[in-house]
């Protein structure tokens, strides 16, 4: 059974590289499957987008961040950066001030405890300390991340991660009405469609230039920025990447040791 399932690994291995590399544009981020601390390989997408555009004051927000340990942003901290983690677990919010007491006692991550809507998301931000325009924003509230998006008025990344729901096809709109309470219950009923956050996101001023391999995350980036190295046009017809939640591309995560829970000694 074992060797059954090691050849079917290796099988949807093959398949599922195949699929990524045939016949693609090698700007395409979904190229990009570096993982450090990402879930999937949003690490490398992240990488790639601000080496295309470039750094600037090194801050991020990342609205619904679990536990740390594994985020999109763990790895920005760990190089340096300093930004806002926003979570509403207690469980997540207690680990996070035991294993990232050096990073917020020096001031470079600041956790707020919160269950976030579209009603409180500003308020949680000017309480924060946030600034209005900073490099890097993520949001992955499950049900909610549309709303909350759209809520964020006054504030405005240059490079943004938004959770779609890839089970909805490319060019049909689609969001999940508003419910400040709900919780995902696991089935493919949560969040929107690529297509709704491709126009919300143009709508404030972003262009969707590219998704994650897995089919979980689209990145935006500033319609302000230089956009000639991503791949146009940028829409969800062009962009999507359909479920591969199972692609065997993982590389592991860094242990949380002591020294590498900050490395950069804060």
């Amino acid at each position: 059974m074992d060797e059954k399932r090691k050849e079917l690994t290796a099988l949807a291995y093959e398949l599922a590289r195949a699929r990524l590399t045939a016949a693609r544009d090698p700007r395409e981020l979904c190229l990009f499957t570096a993982q450090c601390f990402s879930q999937g390989p949003e690490d490398g997408v992240i990488a790639e987008i601000f080496r295309r555009i470039g750094v600037r004051d090194r801050f991020f927000v990342e609205i619904g961040a679990g536990d740390g340990r594994e985020n999109t942003t763990r790895l920005l901290l760990t190089l340096g950066w300093s930004g806002i983690w926003i979570e509403g677990s207690p469980a997540s919010c207690t680990a996070i001030r035991r294993d990232f007491a050096g990073p917020i006692a020096a001031g470079r991550l600041r956790l707020i405890e919160a269950m976030v809507t579209a009603e409180n998301i500003e308020a949680l931000l000017v309480e924060a300390g946030a600034p209005e325009r900073f490099d890097y924003l993520s949001i992955d509230l499950d049900m909610n991340t549309y709303y909350v998006w759209q809520a964020l008025g006054r504030y405005r990344a240059r490079t943004a991660c938004i959770e779609y729901n890839a089970s909805i096809p490319p060019s049909w709109e689609f969001v999940v009405p508003y419910d400040p309470w709900a919780v995902w219950d696991g089935s493919t009923w949560y969040g929107a469609g690529l297509k709704s956050l491709e126009l919300l996101g143009k709508s404030q001023g972003y262009e969707l230039v590219g998704c994650d391999f897995y089919g979980v995350n689209a990145f935006f980036a500033a319609a302000d920025e230089p956009l000639t190295e991503f791949v146009a046009p940028f829409t969800a017809e062009k962009h999507y990447q359909p479920p591969n939640y199972f692609a065997p591309f993982r590389h592991g995560h860094w242990p949380a040791s002591p020294k590498l829970t900050n490395p950069a000694g804060a």
